[in-house]
């Protein structure tokens, strides 16, 4: 062939090259700005979805927290008024003290059901109580739905919104509960009104983006909250459905909504699309939801894909004059060498990845001084299938260790979804043989590679030590005691994954203080030295020492395998996870302390104060409420009284936890008071008759055992109230 030819091929051979070089950047080049404005979209779909379940769920947790306060001050009152139930004069002085001492409540009636009296207690627009009567013709209290429903449920109920005309006289919700006598039977409905001004001013101001609004509806779909005030408690969503452009989505959206649920959708009015968010609110069933127009979301986006797409025009003319003059070479050498470094950078991504999937920081706990914990994991390959998890939930230490079969990116993917699901199915499961249950069921349903885990879990109590268990074909793990060591009895059971519907066994023991439990995977008892001679469970059971702690024992057993195995390589994951039992019980005085401005907006505190102190001290939930409405009782008086009017003071109260009683110490430095000297109240007599004041001291005295009052040399009021405890 003539050389003129030679070199006419070989241009067009180049330019044939080029041309495909070129073509790809160019598709390359539209596919990147696809994906990446497909991706900003989704980015921002989310964004906008998190922005706006956040504002939701911030809003739920305000209005749940003003139930909470509502129905907490209604049930610690309620034993006042099965007190009362005998003298209905004194009903009304129950209703005002609850509204006086409550700024959340407008109102509370005292409705008998036998007979028509209801005092109803309300506050006025100066700030004061004042009392009148709701069994009147006009009202008829006992066909109100605040009335009837409590009655229906037997329990609390939260009425629908209403204007109560003939009794508070505003836009309202009614909390209702039904009060027996000593005999058992249904005499009273006991109730609190919350005015709805302030969820109105909560609601809207929910603002995502600034043209979004957002609306809350009851549960029967009437419009409690809009921007359109001409909707409010006139409309129902049902009947805003019925003008829409897809009614027949916008009704399935509202049932979705009336039912409880949360998420978002799409929908398009008067030609334009939007998007809504919504969230319940508990008890209630109501529903919010703020609605944001598409434009709003993306029109960003969208300028910058029309300013990107002109300078990838731009950018594409450059390429082909650059393209059209190179040629490259050694394509699949240089594919091959970058798929490799690709190959290398996600597996030890993966492990990055995967190494943050369990517990690593040590210790987990170090403000606990019950359980001692240390574990260590080292895959054969870049990834491995081992795993182990722990948390802690009601005072029970959930933990896991596992073993997934193969090994590599499969086995890692495999060990992912079964660390998911222990956290996912524990978290609303307390028995090791439910939760492994469940997991094998979940796998067993996907198992298509035909994978299986052995696996161990286990609740360990932390304030006694009783341990439930439940094994999946994993090693049986050690308990490490003072005096020996010795393998927990398990039964076998099969791997996770194998079989569905398997019936697992459950089984338990107690741990005494000190005693350790180690768990492992075969990768410790089967790791090989150069003469392939197994490490063994002789071995471990030798390097095992009750006397170390967990970071000490983990330690020491890694050197024994070191040494064993010396420059063998690794075979197998190998898995290790120490729990040392302490006991914490309280052995020594302990202290917890609270301080409070007077300010009785700040009482709320309490409760949270009083389930923490009776948390480390062991108490049951009926002592914990007697002791929380003492404390409330008590602080509430130090608050409204012990300073001037508009002056700031703190009250200090201190919790003294010791063998046998629990003290609460209250202390300020206001005015000089002794509410032990206040003369005992007489109950028995009618409300009329009743000096003010008095009930409270009284109510404190029998919920306590001591009850004394000292002024110490540096001018302060001190409360001293003991309980004692069994």
């Amino acid at each position: 062939m003539a050389p003129k030819k030679v070199l006419d091929s070989v241009t067009r051979l180049a330019a044939r090259q080029g041309l495909l070089v070129m073509v790809i950047a160019i598709f390359t080049l539209e596919a990147t700005a696809l994906i990446q404005y497909f991706y900003s979209q989704k980015i921002l779909s989310e964004e906008a979805n998190r922005r706006a379940q956040g504002q939701l769920e911030a809003t739920e947790l305000q209005i749940t927290g003003v139930m909470d306060q509502v129905e907490t001050a209604v049930r610690n009152s309620l034993w006042s008024v099965q007190q009362e139930l005998s003298r209905p004069d004194s009903l009304a002085a129950i209703t005002a003290r609850l509204v006086s001492t409550n700024p959340v409540i407008s109102g509370s009636t005292v409705a008998l059901t036998d007979k028509n009296l209801a005092p109803y207690s309300f506050s006025t627009a100066d700030g004061t109580v004042q009392t009148s009567s709701l069994a009147t013709e006009a009202y008829d209290y006992k066909n109100q739905e605040w009335f009837l429903k409590p009655l229906e449920l037997q329990g609390g109920y939260w009425s629908e919104p209403y204007f109560d005309e003939g009794g508070g006289n505003m836009l309202m919700t009614t909390y209702s509960l039904p009060v027996t006598d000593k005999k058992g039977r249904v005499a009273a409905v006991f109730t609190a009104d919350v005015s709805l001004d302030w969820l109105t001013n909560l609601v809207g101001n929910v603002k995502v983006y600034p043209t979004a609004f957002s609306m809350l509806v009851s549960r029967t779909g009437r419009i409690m909250v809009c921007p359109a005030e001409t909707l409010v408690m006139k409309r129902t969503i049902q009947e805003i459905a019925a003008t829409m452009d897809d009614s027949a989505s916008f009704n399935a959206l509202n049932r979705s909504m009336l039912s409880g649920e949360s998420g978002s959708t799409t929908f398009r009015y008067q030609g334009k699309m939007n998007y809504m968010f919504f969230d319940g609110v508990d008890r209630t069933g109501w529903a919010m939801s703020v609605v944001v127009p598409e434009e709003e979301i993306y029109g960003a986006i969208q300028r910058l894909g029309r300013l990107v797409a002109l300078l990838q025009l731009v950018g594409i003319v450059l390429l082909i004059l650059l393209l059209y003059h190179v040629i490259k070479s050694h394509r699949d050498l240089r594919m091959v060498s970058e798929n490799k470094s690709r190959i290398e950078g996600e597996l030890h991504v993966a492990r990055g990845i995967q190494m943050s999937m369990i517990p690593k920081i040590f210790p987990p706990y170090p403000e606990r001084g019950d359980v001692d914990m240390f574990a260590a994991v080292v895959p054969a390959k870049e990834v491995g299938g081992d795993l182990y998890d722990f948390y802690t939930r009601e005072e029970k230490l959930f933990f896991c260790i596992g073993d997934v079969s193969g090994k590599g990116v499969p086995a890692s993917l495999v060990m992912a979804v079964t660390r998911s699901l222990f956290r996912t199915v524990s978290a609303h499961e307390k028995s090791p043989q439910r939760i492994v249950t469940t997991i094998n069921d979940s796998m067993s349903e996907m198992n298509d590679a035909n994978m299986f885990v052995t696996f161990f879990c286990g609740v360990l109590d932390l304030r006694n030590g009783h341990l439930r268990y439940c094994n999946a074909g994993h090693n049986a793990p050690v308990l490490v005691m003072p005096d020996g060591n010795r393998e927990l009895p398990v039964e076998a059971n099969l791997p996770l994954g194998v079989v569905p519907g398997m019936s697992f066994s459950e089984q338990e023991t107690d741990l005494t203080t000190g005693t350790g439990l180690f768990l492992y995977t075969d990768g410790l008892t089967e790791a090989e030295n150069p003469a392939h001679a197994l490490f063994g469970e002789e071995r471990m059971l030798a390097a095992l020492s009750g006397k170390l702690g967990s970071h000490q024992q983990i330690d020491a057993m890694t050197q024994a395998v070191q040494g064993f195995v010396g420059d063998a390589p690794q075979s197998d994951d190998l898995t290790m996870l120490y729990i040392r039992f302490m006991n914490n019980q309280i052995s020594e005085e302990t202290e917890r302390h609270l301080i409070l401005h007077n300010d009785i907006q700040q009482i709320p505190q309490l409760a949270e104060f009083v389930e923490a102190v009776a948390d480390v001290a062991h108490l049951d939930v009926g002592l914990t409420m007697s002791l929380n409405l003492a404390l409330e009782e008590a602080v509430s008086n130090v608050i409204m009284y012990a300073y001037p009017k508009g002056s700031d003071g703190l009250v200090d109260i201190e919790a003294i936890i010791r063998k046998g009683e629990l003290e609460f110490i209250i202390s300020d430095n206001g005015t000089p008071f002794d509410p032990t000297a206040a003369p005992e109240a007489d109950i028995t007599l009618d409300v009329e008759d009743r000096p003010v004041g008095g009930l409270g001291i009284f109510l404190v005295k029998n919920i306590m055992d001591v009850v004394k009052y000292t002024r110490s040399d540096d001018g302060k009021n001190i409360l001293s109230m003991i309980k004692k405890l069994a």
